[in-house]
Order: structure tokens, then sequence, then C-alpha cells
């Protein structure tokens, strides 16, 4: 089962993903770290050299905390860089909750998932027709993402997070009556004017944007197969998703356990014991296991 996360306010909960490996760019970059504001749809990224936890701090710190404040949330998946004491720690310290998706499950983390798709595309587009670097040109997807309206919100991340649209080159070759009538007299009244209309306007895009998850998930969850277990079960899990039975190659099993349904953490998402008892790491989808029958 699909369940859409929402984030209460502005900068409140974030999105985490890395891409990659990409063709190595200026400084030895061929990673990206992506982030995803879950109201706004603001997208920050930072090309990388290296993807340890370290660099995955500073990335928090330097382009989410100092910039936006401290949110309550980070959604990430179960990399290793994610799952790492020092990131846990520096999230303890500024009070912020670092979630973890379920193991091998992106859409979990749907938002990220979803952004990282768009700079991919983005970058794709622009690399091909400039036959130059991807870090060279991350901005210009950046700044493309950040003034287009959001399907999801109607409204663009720019203008949610700032009260006004951004100016853009085709009001500067083309001029916008904004640009046109631009009055320096008259402006701070018509700036204040726009932040009064702020929280409406940022109300009126959490409701489309929570309407438009509905649809979202109640699409994905047609077409999902309907099962659900229960605390205590035993279940099967694929066998592929460990590197236990690669030296088998093809002679590798397709399920191994069983394992017990020790809790479930949300609809979808179990957390499973071995026989003996000892709890398995992470969480683990339902997609991943089917029901053991002795």
């Amino acid at each position: 089962m699909l369940s859409s996360l929402t984030s209460p306010w502005p900068f409140a909960q974030w999105g985490v993903d890395l891409l990659g490996r990409f063709i190595k760019g200026k400084e030895g970059c061929t990673f990206l770290v992506v982030a995803v504001d879950y109201f706004t749809k603001w997208i920050k990224a930072k090309p990388l050299s290296t993807t340890t936890e370290r660099k995955i701090e500073e990335f928090l710190f330097n382009s989410i905390l100092c910039m936006f404040g401290i949110p309550k949330r980070i959604i990430a998946d179960n990399g290793p860089q994610f799952r790492a004491a020092a990131l846990r720690l520096f999230c303890n310290d500024y009070g912020i909750e670092l979630a973890l998706t379920s193991v091998y499950t992106p859409q979990s983390n749907e938002q990220a998932e979803s952004t990282n798709k768009i700079v991919l595309r983005g970058l794709k587009t622009r690399v091909l027709a400039a036959h130059s670097n991807w870090v060279d040109e991350l901005n210009k997807v950046l700044w493309s993402c950040r003034t287009t309206p959001s399907s999801a919100t109607g409204e663009t991340p720019f203008s949610l997070a700032y009260g006004a649209e951004a100016v853009i080159p085709v009001e500067v070759g083309l001029p916008s009556d904004r640009a046109g009538w631009h009055d320096d007299l008259n402006n701070e009244q018509l700036l204040r004017e726009n932040l009064d209309f702020m929280e409406e306007v940022r109300e009126m895009s959490r409701t489309r944007n929570m309407a438009h998850q509905s649809r979202v998930a109640k699409f994905y969850n047609k077409r999902v197969r309907a099962c659900q277990f229960q605390v205590g079960d035993l279940v099967l899990r694929k066998a592929g998703l460990t590197n236990a039975y690669l030296h088998m190659g093809k002679l590798a099993p397709n399920w191994e356990g069983p394992y017990m349904v020790i809790s479930i953490q949300r609809p979808g998402s179990y957390r499973l014991a071995d026989f003996q008892g000892h709890p398995l790491p992470f969480m683990w989808n339902i997609h991943n296991f089917r029901k053991f029958y002795s």
C-alpha cells in the first residue's frame, strides 16, 4: 500500500537521496546528493566526489539548516551513509527526526524519487544539447525546477518559498506587466500585499497537494496486490535482496527463510526476525516477501 507523506509547513520535512555514478565531472564529482522540501517542492543539490556520511552531514548543514532552518524530519533510504552513527548523532544534536524508508522500496520516499527523475531528465536534456559537463548544467536545471509550477501544488517552488514569482529570462526579452509597470514608490506596498496573501496561497497549495497525493495513492493501491501480514506470521523473503547467494549464480534460491513478522511499522512495512528470535536490520516492504506455508 502506498501512503503519501505531507509536510505541515514549509521546510519542515525534506526527502534526501543520492544519484550516481555519473561520468566524472569537475573536481572528480561522480555523485549528486539531492534534497526536496515536501511542502514547497524546493530542490537543493550538490555534486560530490565521495558519498561519505561526513559529506552528507556537510550538505545537510550548509544547504538546508543554514538556509531554511532546522527541519522537523529528514527522510532518506537505507544507504550506509544515512545509517551511519555519525549522521544520527548530527540529527539528534539538532532535534531532527531521521526516518529511513523500507529496504528496496523507492516509493517510500516518493518525493525524493520523483525529484530524482526530474533532475536526471533535465540534466540529460541540457548536457546532450550543449555537449557540456553535467556539473556545469546543474544550476540551470535546478532553476528550471524552482520556477516551474508543480502539478501537485499548482504553484512554483519559488513563489511558495519567497511569496513572489522569480523574474525569468523571457520577461527580460518580452517585458511582462510586472517588469513594464515597475514603480519604485509602490514597490514596497506591492511586496507587502504579496506577503499578506502568502499564507492563503500556501494553504491552498497544501490542500491541492493533499488531494493530488490522495489520487496518486488511490491509483497505485488499485494496482498492487492486496495482501497484509500480521505479527507472528511466517514469511519468505526474496533471496536476491542480500549477497548471501551470489556465489551460487543461477543455482541460487529465489526465496529464503522463513522469517517471523515481529512488528508493523506502517501499512506495507514490517520488521522481521529469524527463527532464533534475532531481529533483522531495517524495515522490509511487503513486495519483497510472501507468506510461508509449513
